[in-house]
């Protein structure tokens, strides 16, 4: 099973965020792992929200994350989803709060480990996938990274950004061309957000894997491929002549 080690971290890394805003959903069946990572969340000074099966997450996926307002007792910051629960799997879960929109990042946990499965959950929309077993000191570092980068991707995003007849809204991970809506995936949609953030520069198939699919994906480089290939057929006049999303012959691709 699962290390129970909760050794403290030194204070300058412990807590990216203040404890009354930084409540994690932790999704868990298994009792005894569910009240360890809830208790070496809390000894680092989070709130949490805890589930132990799929309907009871989505309760409370609802409430937290896809209404308008949040309830007073703040917003939820970072979901650990485990990937198979009663009622509901986490795949499932999973796909549900990406296709609302939300960007909240998610953790996902399982005892599959094999590349297939962290493939699987990285493509659904999970930010990072963590196997079983696993030390409560990794649990709470992959913590504090995703809560760090979002962090900083929220200080660092424009309202809005504009090419040509395409529009990007960070803030609320959308997208429009004419103005009408574009129904993106979550991968093509931070795959557009990457290139109108920097138009022009070339992008090697292995630099938007590291950017948009993280660091630790282990699928091939031809994923981008097809991934480029889907969001040309929502963007372009002609796919076949693409205008916004141009390949560069030996390099990778380049926006505008």
């Amino acid at each position: 099973m699962l290390s129970t080690e909760t050794v403290a971290e030194p204070p300058e890394t412990a807590g990216v965020l203040p404890a009354a805003v930084a409540n994690i959903l932790v999704i868990e069946d298994e009792d005894l792992i569910r009240e360890t990572v809830v208790l070496a969340l809390q000894e680092e000074g989070y709130h949490t929200l805890v589930a132990s099966d799929g309907y009871e997450a989505l309760n409370l996926i609802h409430t937290y994350l896809l209404r308008e307002t949040s309830p007073e007792q703040g917003e939820v910051c970072l979901i650990i989803l485990d990937v198979m629960l009663p009622g509901i799997n986490g795949l499932d879960l999973c796909r549900l709060i990406r296709r609302q929109g939300c960007t909240v990042p998610i953790l996902m946990i399982s005892a599959k480990g094999s590349e297939i499965d962290r493939v699987v959950g990285l493509e659904i929309g999970a930010d990072d996938y963590l196997a079983k077993p696993f030390g409560m000191r990794e649990m709470l570092a992959r913590c504090r990274a995703l809560l760090r980068r979002t962090r900083i991707q929220q200080a660092t995003l424009p309202p809005v950004l504009r090419f040509r007849d395409l529009c990007l809204y960070p803030q609320e991970c959308r997208a429009t061309l004419r103005g009408e809506e574009l129904n993106l995936s979550p991968k093509e949609y931070k795959l557009l957000e990457l290139f109108m953030r920097h138009p022009r520069r070339v992008w090697p198939r292995e630099q938007l894997l590291d950017q948009v699919w993280g660091p630790d994906f282990v699928g091939d480089s031809k994923t981008v491929d097809v991934h480029i290939r889907w969001l040309r057929e929502k963007i372009e006049t002609d796919p076949s002549h693409p205008q916004y999303i141009l390949t560069v012959r030996g390099f990778g691709y380049r926006f505008g």
